[in-house]
């Protein structure tokens, strides 16, 4: 058995789960509502203030399943009570980020500025105070497009080795590099 796909989602106070006809989990909280689709292999139920999720055979496809959809739902039932949040850090002289609603207006660099759309899902939040890096903040309560959101502005300027400029995780530790008067 799956160690992660054996263990059942509790479903804490306030939270509603139902499973519809064509295997799609329906995850309602107090942040809002989210959906999955389930591979049709895997059966889940909803009993006694929790979700099982069981496979019917020992395939390698079927374990993988198992651990992932009952990961996701997991991750669905705390988004929905507790919400997800993600901070990024702009490190470099002269980068800025500033926000109007859910468009980002980020200055990294380049000889233009970045104008990014975040999706209307995600609330963005950018802080700049005296001697601290500017931040950008993003909260959501769908974990998967957080990530795929920071993932795609961090993407727009990678930390790079030699002095760390870019657009970084908060807390993210960088390999860093000597440079040339080192290597000799």
């Amino acid at each position: 058995m799956s160690r992660i796909g054996k263990q059942p989602v509790k479903i804490p106070a306030g939270v509603t789960v139902t499973v519809a006809n064509d295997n799609t989990v329906i995850v309602k909280g107090a942040k809002g509502e989210l959906k999955q689709s389930v591979d049709r292999d895997i059966t889940v139920e909803v009993k006694e203030g929790e979700v099982i999720f069981t496979r019917p055979t020992d395939q390698i496809r079927h374990r993988a399943l198992h651990g992932l959809y009952r990961a996701l739902t997991a991750s669905m039932v705390k988004g929905v009570t507790e919400g997800y949040k993600k901070n990024l850090e702009l490190v470099g002289v002269g980068f800025k980020a500033s926000n109007q609603g859910n468009l980002l207006d980020l200055s990294l660099g380049y000889s233009h500025n970045i104008i990014f759309e975040v999706p209307k899902e995600i609330k963005v939040v950018t802080a700049q105070e005296k001697g601290q890096n500017p931040t950008i903040s993003l909260e959501g309560i769908d974990k998967q497009l957080i990530g795929q959101v920071a993932a795609k502005l961090r993407s727009l300027r990678k930390p790079e080795p030699y002095k760390g400029k870019g657009v970084k995780y908060s807390g993210e530790q960088l390999r860093r590099k000597a440079g040339k008067a080192a290597g000799k």
